[in-house]
This record gives structure tokens, C-alpha cells and sequence, in this order.
């Protein structure tokens, strides 16, 4: 038997829990299922008003701060498998974080650098209970914000990377294609292309060609004019085969 009213509490808690107790040990443990996180921290000392403060900083972090007896709380841990028991001392209050673990460690870990009254115990993480150095060093890791902006930095740089890569690809070919002009590359291409016009144009040049039958009617002629003209060339042979004899005529004179 024994006068600690904790433990009377505890044991007429587990002879005969009543509903609102069930009730909180089912949000809880609703709560613990659901976060990415818990953080377990004892508030001990602290004013309305400061852990109104806490409660401001973290639900910007994404974290939800609540207070529960450690009764309810022990019994909504053991229906998950999850030894607290070490943790469950004292005042304690719980930041359920929903994903931004690193933000809501960071909140934590700088209120209590102003703050020393609030004492981080531990937590627990993926089913890992984790004690306060492990909780320290999660507000090391980096937040969403962050993480956000250094996905946007290498987004931006690689767009950059990648404009300045096409610009200077775009340039280097210029370079190149000129240098290939310069070099006389492409100087057959270039022949070949001014004698096409050449070769399209020879229907025109040979068009005389066709003509051709007209300027030759001319020394086509009737057997009547081949006549004639046979007979007018006959004197002109005549007569120089006659020039021999008036040759020789002169010479018998002398």
C-alpha cells in the first residue's frame, strides 16, 4: 500500500479508467501515430505567458504543443510499443511535429537558449525513442524553408548553367561555321551552285540551232537553176583554158 498520489491515481486508473481519460489516451495516441516526431520537454517554471510564446513559435514550425498527464500519456505509449518511461518524469510537455522535424527542434532548442527552464528530455522518431542529445542535434538538420531555398538555388543554377551552355554552343558554332567559310569549305559548294543557272540556260543558247533549217533553204534549188547556173559557169571555164594558146601565139611571133 502506498500514500503517493500519483501512484493511488494510477492504480485506480487501471482498475476502472473512465471515459474522458479514455478519451485522452486515444488522442494521444491518435497524435503519436500521426507526427513525424515527438518531442518530449519538461516546462517546469515557465509562465502563461512564455509558453504562449513557445506554443506561437512552434505551430509556425508545424508543431502542435500539448500538455497531458504522464499517466495517459505511459498508457498511449505502451499501446505503440514505445518505452517512455524513462522520459515520463516530472511536468512534461509534448511538441508533435508534423514534418518539418528540423524547424520545430530548431524552435525548441532557441527558446530554451533564452529560456533555460524548458528542458528537453528526448522524443521519439520513426518508432526510435531518442534522448535529449538526439533532439539537439535534429535542430542541426536543415529547415523546410531552407531546404526550399537551396532546391530553388540549384534549380535556378542549373537554368543558368543551362542557358549559358546554349549560348555558348550557339556562339562556338558561329565561330566554327565561319572558319569553315574563311577556309574556302564550302567553295565547291559554292561553284556547283553558280553553274546551275548556266546549265538551266542552254535551252535558250540552242534555240539558233533550231533555226537552223530556215538560214539552209537558201541552198536547196530547182534542177531548172542548177541548170542556169552550170551553164553560166561554163565561159568563165572556157576561157581559161583558152588563154594558153594566145600565149603560145605570141610566142611564135617574136
Amino acid at each position: 500500500m502506498t500514500d503517493d498520489p500519483t501512484e493511488l491515481a494510477a492504480e485506480a486508473d487501471a482498475k476502472e479508467p473512465r471515459a474522458d481519460k479514455v478519451a485522452v489516451v486515444t488522442e494521444v495516441k491518435e497524435r503519436m501515430s500521426n507526427a513525424e516526431a515527438v518531442i518530449l520537454t519538461e516546462y517546469r517554471g515557465l509562465t502563461v505567458k512564455e509558453l504562449q510564446s513557445l506554443r506561437a513559435s512552434l505551430t509556425e514550425a508545424g508543431a502542435v504543443y500539448k500538455v497531458y498527464k504522464n499517466t495517459l500519456v505511459r498508457r498511449a505509449a505502451d499501446e505503440l510499443d514505445w518505452d517512455l518511461a524513462e522520459l515520463l518524469v516530472g511536468p512534461t510537455a509534448m511538441a508533435f511535429v508534423a514534418t518539418d522535424v528540423g524547424s520545430a527542434a530548431k524552435a525548441l532548442t532557441d527558446f530554451a537558449k533564452t529560456q533555460p527552464l524548458l528542458v528537453l528530455k528526448g522524443g521519439v522518431m520513426g518508432g526510435d525513442v531518442l534522448d535529449a542529445g538526439a533532439v539537439k542535434e535534429l535542430a542541426d538538420l536543415p529547415t523546410g524553408p531552407e531546404i526550399y531555398s537551396k532546391l530553388a538555388g540549384g534549380i535556378a543554377g542549373t537554368a543558368r548553367g543551362l542557358a549559358a551552355g546554349i549560348h555558348g554552343t550557339h556562339r562556338s558554332l558561329a565561330y566554327v561555321l565561319q572558319a569553315a567559310i574563311d577556309g574556302g569549305a564550302f567553295a565547291d559548294a559554292d561553284a556547283s551552285a553558280a553553274s546551275e543557272p548556266v546549265a538551266d540556260e542552254a535551252p535558250a543558247d540552242e534555240a539558233p540551232a533550231d533555226e537552223a533549217p530556215a538560214d539552209e533553204a537558201p541552198a536547196e534549188s530547182t534542177p531548172e537553176e542548177a541548170s542556169a547556173s552550170d551553164t553560166s559557169e561554163a565561159p568563165a571555164d572556157d576561157a581559161t583554158t583558152e588563154e594558153p594558146p594566145a600565149a603560145a601565139e605570141s610566142t611564135e611571133e617574136s
